[in-house]
């Protein structure tokens, strides 16, 4: 198979261009202000008195009277960052800890760890659960329960005046420079669809790699690059914020399999029943839109929370 591809360096000159960085500013097209400060009001959801009844009789947890999250300080905004105070943790991942600690009558306490930590985190009990952005496998379905809350989405963002409109199959990227990730998901997505469009004559994207995000985002905005493709809610962020790019299409995250992110919590210790519970009763009473709609994640949203779904293959 013939695979047009284009390695770029890294552009340093992406700061001194211009390029905003995540900051809570709305610019003049009326994108959303996000609220970075540490004592940020917080979306609450009511107790849950059906997943409370659910809680395991003589559960420990991790801190009596606590719901301890690990979230990963490298997930990135809007997934988990730090408030303007450089110590508290912010984000989609850190609201959606909150909404499930309040249904169950917990006081919420979230742990900045590092994603290699979290699995023995999780099965030592230091931690209850992670929510930060864990794909649901059949591997880790081994070794822990989930209990799912987004779609593992990929998003496809243009310059917000390409006359690009949509990118949602093969033959959409044909001929186009396309920016994505080495090794990724994403770029495995690319590579079929190319392979797809060179079997029906089609002329294949042009995949180039970058090896920094602000320099990617730049080459988009200048136009030497047609789109970018990787996990929505790093780009969704930035388009909110900046103005400059704009969604066009989503993949699952699994494609051609379906990838679902899941709050994740020990085997078998009989608590990701009550925080299923808690998921539910959150959707069904809006506050898990309203924290979605917060950060601009809306194309992520479930209908409804599952156990144990099928996991990506190992």
């Amino acid at each position: 198979m013939l695979v047009n591809t284009v390695r770029v360096a890294a552009l340093a000159l992406a700061v001194s261009a211009g390029l905003p960085a995540f900051a809570a500013q709305e610019d003049a097209s009326g994108a959303p202000k996000f609220d970075l400060s540490p004592d940020q009001p917080r979306i609450h959801a009511p107790r849950n008195e059906a997943a409370i009844a659910q809680i395991p009789q003589g559960f420990k947890f991790a801190q009596p009277g606590k719901f301890t999250v690990a979230v990963s300080g490298t997930a990135g905004p809007p997934l988990a960052l730090l408030a303007n105070d450089d110590k508290t943790t912010i984000g989609s991942e850190a609201d959606t800890a909150q909404l499930v600690a309040d249904s169950l009558g917990l006081q919420l306490n979230v742990v900045q760890t590092s994603w290699e930590d979290w699995p023995l985190g999780v099965s030592s009990g230091k931690y209850d659960a992670v929510i930060s952005n864990v794909t649901v496998t059949e591997a880790r379905k081994k070794r822990f329960d989930f209990a799912t809350y987004r779609q593992d989405v990929l998003g496809f963002y243009v310059k917000s005046t390409s006359p690009i409109t949509e990118i949602k199959e093969a033959k959409d990227i044909a001929g186009l420079k396309i920016i994505v990730g080495s090794g990724t998901n994403q770029e495995k997505v690319l590579l079929a669809w190319n392979e797809a469009n060179e079997k029906a004559g089609i002329a294949p994207a042009i995949l180039q790699y970058f090896d920094d995000k602000a320099a990617a985002q730049l080459a988009v905005q200048s136009r030497r690059s047609d789109a970018l493709f990787g996990p929505n809610s790093i780009y969704a962020y930035s388009a909110a914020i900046t103005g400059g790019i704009k969604r066009v299409g989503v993949v699952n995250g699994g494609w051609p399999l379906k990838a679902d992110i899941a709050v994740t919590t020990r085997k078998d210790n009989g608590l990701v029943r009550p925080i299923n519970t808690a998921l539910e009763g959150a959707i069904a009473g809006g506050q898990y839109d309203q924290v979605l709609k917060r950060w601009g994640l809306d194309v992520e949203r479930i209908d409804t929370s599952l156990i144990n779904p099928p996991g990506l293959p190992d």
